[in-house]
């Protein structure tokens, strides 16, 4: 199988999970401005998973054009990501109605670790089926951001039984590291093309 058809559902599941996040964001009751201030958290939960996904999307859409074949471990490693993604509408949800309580971010803490690791299962099977000598391979390297990030994912959950604000600062600082693309995958394939 060639990685379109795994590249199309990924970005259709990804599509619903950023809708199904935004439909959560209830209306108001009222007509004042002031009715919309204890939307902020919801909102601001939002914007930080939309960020996430959209960083996932991005990434993911790099990763899938160093595949050339497409295995059976690679499509459960995907799923596997997917079904992690999935989940950040829910979390997202419970951590900004209940205005960032420990609880709601240790677990949106551990959805995201989980959805790094999935991703770098997904890049270590990718690298077994391509090789060594790889694009994928040789673009990551040892990949010290991704697992700084996965370290980083850890210490903010052990935080929020501390001070939950400061695992939101971790979470914020994990995805301004990954905001801007990763250019080392496209820098590879272009030199190669």
């Amino acid at each position: 199988m060639k990685s379109n058809r795994l590249e199309a559902f990924s970005d259709g599941v990804l599509a619903i999970v950023i809708t199904i996040m935004v439909l959560e964001i209830k209306v108001p009751e009222g007509h004042d401005l002031e009715d919309l201030k204890p939307l902020i958290p919801i909102f601001l939960s939002y914007v930080l998973s939309f960020i996430y996904l959209g960083i996932y999307w991005n990434n993911h859409h790099h990763l899938m054009h160093t595949v050339d074949r497409v295995t059976g471990g690679i499509l459960w490693a995907n799923l596997h990501l997917l079904f992690w993604l999935s989940l950040v509408p829910f979390v997202t949800g419970w951590m900004g109605e209940h205005s960032f309580g420990a609880i709601q971010m240790g677990l949106y803490g551990i959805v995201l670790l989980m959805a790094g690791m999935a991703y770098n299962i997904l890049q270590v099977l990718i690298i077994k089926s391509h090789g060594r000598d790889s694009i994928l391979a040789r673009a990551i390297g040892q990949d010290l951001k991704g697992k700084a990030s996965l370290v980083l994912y850890l210490i903010a959950v052990a935080s929020c039984w501390v001070n939950s604000w400061v695992a939101g600062g971790i979470y914020i600082l994990v995805a301004l590291m990954w905001l801007i693309p990763d250019k080392r995958i496209e820098q590879l394939m272009e030199g190669e093309g």
